[in-house]
């Protein structure tokens, strides 16, 4: 029986924050029943034939925003819908300021055995400045009744290079939930997006972003004091103890297939890449889900090797060559010769026995690298 991830996206949040230009924002109560009402419908819907659930990830948005039996319903509704792996990771997106001990309580009950949890920063007065509705005592709230419910496997969202960030209170931040000893940690340079709040502080020169120099020495020593302190760093912006890598996002650079619902919801099956309408009248309303469908690629076997590469090279353990030669009937160090020449006399990668993957140099250049291979 074929694997398959599945991906449901709760667009709510109780306020965006200001570097945020995800597909969320605040709605009625009633909104978000509708909603709720459209996720259902669209699940029973699908068809994905004899694939197994191996894992199950409910993002947003804040999926904790809304009430906890909205969630207990969608995944009642899988459960009977389709066929899920024994050991399958079912994770949710949670924020402090939005979640409670009954919400984490019918969220355990329910088989959800992962939850992500936002922070960002230990440091209220960042915090604030990127318009999280959190202090820090209220997510080391979050994370107690998170241990107190039972849940074993947590994870925990940084970001480094914020406005006016300095080393030391990252460096803060990095021990205080060392301390705290979560599973997961996942630490993200911020990315000033278009027609953010943030972005427009920043062109008036409210706040200044660190040098890129800073940056990526912000990001060598999170990696070395996490490395000490027994994190694997298993892909660029995430480590792990060991065993708790997240299934999900693993299987998505593995290039396995998987399939999402909700507003502007992405899937990837049969070679093909598509996505939900990004409206959420136009999903509420839709008749039949075809119609809100866009496909954004179907694969031929060449593009399909550039991506299955690419993705791997996100993997701080690279591409196996074996792997890519059992899956495409071909060697990468042919396939892809004159790349692999170009980038490994740039310093950007290296090849041994089994693995293709980045150096210091291209970790430090990662969007280049990829850019490669696009």
């Amino acid at each position: 029986m074929n694997r398959l991830g599945f991906y449901i996206h709760i667009p709510f949040c109780k306020k965006k924050c200001k570097y945020c230009d995800f597909i969320s924002f605040f709605s009625s109560d009633e909104m978000i029943k509708m909603y709720f009402e459209k996720l259902i419908e669209e699940i029973d819907n699908i068809n994905v034939g004899d694939r197994k659930l191996t894992t199950i990830y409910i993002g947003g948005g804040t999926p904790s925003f809304p009430d906890s039996k909205y969630i207990v319903k969608i995944l009642s509704e899988i459960y009977k819908k389709f066929v899920i792996d024994e050991k399958a990771e079912i994770t949710i997106e949670i924020n402090p300021g939005t979640v409670t001990k009954e919400k984490l309580f019918d969220y355990k009950k329910s088989g959800i055995n992962r939850v992500s949890i936002g922070l960002q920063s230990a440091e209220d007065r960042l915090l604030k400045l990127i318009g999280r509705i959190h202090t820090y005592d209220e997510f080391l709230n979050t994370y107690k009744m998170c241990r107190e419910v039972g849940f074993e496997n947590i994870n925990i969202d940084l970001m480094l290079a914020l406005p006016d960030q300095t080393e030391k209170e990252l460096i803060n931040t990095l021990d205080s939930i060392i301390n705290l000893n979560p599973e997961h940690i996942s630490l993200y340079s911020l990315i000033l997006e278009d027609g953010t709040e943030l972005q427009k502080m920043v062109e008036k020169n409210i706040v200044k972003l660190p040098e890129e120099n800073i940056e990526r020495d912000m990001y060598w020593k999170t990696k070395k004091i996490l490395e000490k302190n027994g994190y694997n760093h298993y892909e660029i912006s995430n480590f792990a103890k060991q065993n708790y890598e997240s299934k999900h996002n693993l299987d998505c650079w593995n290039q396995e297939e998987y399939i999402g619902v909700g507003l502007a919801a992405h899937s990837y099956l049969e070679n093909k890449r598509f996505s939900n309408t990004s409206d959420l009248k136009e999903y509420i309303n839709c008749k039949e889900f075809n119609n809100i469908v866009q496909t954004h690629e179907k694969q031929t076997r060449e593009e399909k090797a550039k991506e299955f590469m690419m993705l791997g090279m996100r993997k701080i353990e690279g591409v196996s060559i074996s792997e890519f030669e059992r899956k495409f009937r071909i060697n990468p160090l042919f396939y892809f010769r004159f790349e692999i020449n170009n980038l490994t006399q740039q310093g950007l990668i290296e090849v041994d026995l089994d693995k293709i993957k980045l150096t210091k140099k291209g970790l430090d250049l990662a969007n280049r690298v990829f850019e490669e291979f696009v």
